[in-house]
């Protein structure tokens, strides 16, 4: 019985595990901006430390400058 439910148990973490990975693989990348762009749409350039230049949106959003 507990050989059982072991076995059950693995195979809904390992189907959890899966459905996870769908869902993080899904994600897309943030789309890049120029800094013509970004003024042109109310942003500010803004420099984030290791993460280089990023155009700071009034919609809140922060895409990366290319």
């Amino acid at each position: 019985m507990r050989r059982i439910l072991g076995l059950a148990l693995a195979a809904a973490t390992l189907v959890g595990m899966s459905a996870v990975g769908a869902v993080s693989a899904g994600a897309a990348p943030s789309p890049t901006i120029s800094r013509d762009e970004c003024a042109a749409a109310g942003g500010q350039i803004v420099t984030r430390a290791y993460a280089g230049y990023v155009c700071a949106l009034p919609d809140g959003t922060t895409p990366p400058i290319t």
